[in-house]
């Protein structure tokens, strides 16, 4: 009798493992086919990119002022604004974002006030960014009188990527554990001391995350730029960038205008060549700083 009852324990036990087993091989295969499906596709788009765009970047288009008279097409302009547009944009949005987590994340008491910052920043996060750029004209353009310009876009994108900043510090800063903590300040360090020299640092990976996020919703953002920077192509040094007044088109703007308007696909699929190359540049830039600074 007690064979018997072994033996319909193991018998279960063998159906229940069977099971599991297969069920753990469908979902490691749906899995791995999940996987090579968005690699495939991500591959697939860059790849087709620069087989579009590679052979239309040239010298000339690159180091050149675009001109009707002289029917010559240029983008060293725009190349110069989007760069000024990340920096200012990231000056502004960076330390305010940044502070911002820390405070709700390592002083705040107040749980209710917490809670509702964090559901202002998700709806932030959430709104179109046509709407960014209307605020962004009402508000830097008109109200304080900047007019259009780059300076007025990127404080534009500032305001658009504080969500961002925030929401993504704040989850890196809650998945530092208690103990770093607790052992810091056991040791006699200060809150500040010990905010800067153990939580920071560990939270660097999340941090660098919020600001490569940032870059490519700045890099991308064409909607609300035509509303506050403008469509003019002049050269800007980088004192001239932050002067009230001086518009000037960004890499995106410049394909929007070229894609849609001028109907010069070859131009605007080497922007987008020239985008993805900022864009991987800058995203490399800061996993060293961001390793650097871990050190």
């Amino acid at each position: 009798m007690m064979d018997t009852s072994t033996d319909i324990i193991v018998t279960a036990k063998a159906g229940i493992s069977a099971k599991r087993k297969a069920r753990g091989a469908v979902l490691r295969g749906l899995m791995y086919f999940s996987a090579a499906l968005t690699t495939i596709l991500l591959v697939a788009i860059i790849g087709y990119i620069f087989y579009r765009g590679i052979p239309h970047v040239t010298w000339n288009l690159l180091s050149t002022v675009p001109s009707l008279l002289d029917d010559n097409i240029g983008i060293l302009p725009n190349i110069l604004n989007t760069v000024y547009i990340i920096v200012i944009a990231l000056v502004f949005s960076l330390p305010i974002g940044v502070g911002t987590a820390v405070y709700l994340n390592e002083y705040a008491s107040n749980k209710k006030l917490v809670r509702v910052i964090e559901l202002a920043t998700e709806t932030l996060s959430g709104i179109p960014s046509i709407i960014y750029g209307l605020a962004g004209m009402l508000i830097f353009v008109q109200a304080l009188n900047i007019g259009t310009s780059i300076l007025a876009g990127a404080l534009t994108l500032a305001v658009m990527t504080l969500p961002i900043i925030i929401r993504t510090t704040q989850e890196a800063l809650k998945t530092v554990p208690d103990s770093y903590r607790e052992g810091a300040l056991a040791l006699g360090s200060g809150k500040w001391h010990m905010v800067r020299t153990v939580v920071l640092p560990c939270a660097m990976d999340g941090i660098v995350t919020g600001i490569i996020l940032s870059i490519g919703r700045i890099v991308g953002e064409s909607a609300a730029l035509l509303y506050t920077a403008g469509l003019a192509n002049v050269i800007l040094n980088p004192l001239q960038s932050i002067k009230p007044g001086n518009a000037g088109a960004t890499l995106t703007v410049s394909l929007y205008i070229y894609a849609k308007e001028r109907g010069e696909f070859g131009v605007a699929f080497a922007i987008a060549v020239i985008l993805l190359l900022i864009t991987f540049t800058i995203n490399i830039a800061a996993k060293l700083l961001a390793h650097k600074l871990k050190r």
